[in-house]
């Protein structure tokens, strides 16, 4: 009884302060989503079930443990604190060893990237190769975790040359690499390096979050030079347009960006802990406020799994390149609005005259698929979008095979009237599984008859093997 009186008391207050702070004349809408986001802070506390002395399932574990369900808890309290005093970064899968294990090698290296290139497995191959081109704020085997659920491993199955681009993970001497920077000695250095290696006129380009920005900002400069060497051009959950960017849009206000860049100006770059701290707070219920219950009241121990263990792996970001980012796309939409430059001149998304496949995710609080979806907006070129169960890594990491998965699909070609979200979702067709298959069928269809994969690297045009996969930038701490 007293546990229902206290949910119910608790949900009145919800209300009233939602109410307090929301529809309120007068106020911006960004800042009223900062009160908002403030209050549901506060309010998370004290919520039922983040309170052990309220929680059933607290008192239910001690009773049936005889106590030992809260001695545990002390226990993996006193173990977390150990590894935090020791500063201590330990993975529970190791990348090369339990992740990261599709075979290749790294056949390109400078300061920004490694180019890793997958060896084949079937007899022929497509002519043209697939290039990925991940977040620069996560470390790549996103798409290369377990062998059954390899994004990679399944492309490379399905007969296509496929490159994937490894960041480093920048340090103070970083400092100054510009957002052009990234694109220039990242998308551009890798896209020479597979048409130098493979000798093909096409190939497939691929961009997971902001990679996927970056290399739209990357295909608009090529479309702009007369570059025509992309046959594709795929995005996953990536926005070009970032009116509605998500939750990510509380952090970034003027103010809060003048005091993020004075918060990097000492390092010369932002740090690991303050950029998983944001993250975590936008979801704090499910990765702090129920983590800290079951972990340390009900005395669970934890058995991570290869996404988990990959999302414990995070990278830094350089000072200067962070602020324009931020700056230039979330807070002034100048990639959108024909403002952005690389190269020293403006670029355009509707200058790209290519075949889009864009893939969003029904849950994604950080690429919203409404925001995804924009693209239909600012180029009339033919898009297949799909939008998947899942959020924003595990819409994603969404292999044949994964049980209670499901997807919509629907083309729109040139000259077609533009289809509003809702209007979308109700005339897509509907399908269960996996979106991967639906991939392959397009790259497929905008590929070559298979013909004999070419070689790893390519030594004689400057492009030698120089490690095997995963390379050196993944373990960079």
């Amino acid at each position: 009884m007293p546990y229902r009186l206290y949910k119910e008391y608790f949900l009145r207050v919800e209300r009233w302060w939602h109410d307090a702070a929301t529809g309120i004349a007068g106020v911006d809408a960004a800042h009223e989503r900062i009160v908002d986001f403030m209050i549901r802070q506060s309010l998370d506390a004290i919520a039922p079930a983040n309170l052990p002395m309220l929680n059933p399932e607290v008192e239910h574990a001690a009773r049936e443990s005889h106590g030992e369900s809260i001695r545990a808890g002390l226990r993996n309290l006193l173990k977390d604190t150990e590894i935090a005093l020791n500063h201590e970064n330990r993975l529970p899968l190791a990348p090369g060893r339990d992740v990261a294990i599709t075979p290749g090698k790294v056949v390109y290296r400078n300061r920004l990237i490694e180019l890793i290139q997958y060896s084949p497995t079937t007899g022929e191959v497509r002519p043209e190769p697939v290039l990925i081109v991940p977040a620069w704020i996560m470390k790549y085997y996103i798409l290369d975790l377990s062998p059954e659920n390899s994004l990679v491993r399944y492309l490379v199955g399905q007969g296509y040359t496929v490159f994937m681009m490894s960041w480093h993970n920048p340090d103070k001497g970083d400092r100054d690499l510009t957002l052009d920077d990234y694109r220039a000695d990242g998308v551009m250095a890798a896209l020479d390096a597979v048409s130098a290696i493979t000798g093909a006129l096409k190939i497939h380009a691929t961009g997971y979050c902001l990679g996927g920005t970056l290399l739209s900002i990357a295909a608009a400069a090529m479309a702009r030079d007369h570059d025509s060497r992309l046959a594709s051009v795929t995005l996953f959950a990536a926005q070009t347009d970032f009116t509605e960017a998500g939750e990510l849009q509380l952090f970034i206000t003027e103010a809060q960006l003048a005091f993020l860049e004075d918060l990097m100006w000492q390092h010369g770059y932002l740090d690991t802990k303050q950029m998983a701290g944001a993250f975590q707070m936008l979801r704090s219920n499910d990765l702090i406020w129920s983590r800290m219950i079951r972990r340390y009241f009900i005395g669970e121990q934890e058995h991570p799994n290869d996404l988990m263990s990959w999302n414990m792996d995070a990278t830094r970001m350089p000072y200067r390149m962070h602020a324009e980012y931020l700056r230039h796309l979330f807070l002034h939409n100048d990639l959108a609005e024909g403002r952005l430059s690389a190269g020293g001149r403006p670029v355009a998304i509707g200058d790209i005259d290519v075949p889009f496949f864009v893939v969003g995710t029904e849950r994604d609080h950080i690429a919203p698929w409404h925001s995804v979806y924009k693209l239909h907006l600012l180029n009339r070129g033919p898009i297949t979008f799909v939008l998947t169960s899942g959020g924003h890594n595990a819409g994603i990491v969404s292999e044949p095979g994964h049980p209670h998965r499901h997807y919509a699909s629907l083309q729109r070609l040139p000259g077609e009237p533009y289809l509003a979200p809702e209007a979308w979702q109700d005339e897509a067709p509907k399908h269960d599984g996996s979106w991967w298959p639906e991939w392959v069928a397009f790259l497929g269809a905008h590929s070559s008859p298979p013909a004999a994969p070419p070689p790893l690297g390519r030594e004689e045009a400057g492009y030698p093997v120089l490690d095997a996969a995963p390379g050196h930038y993944i373990h960079e701490r």
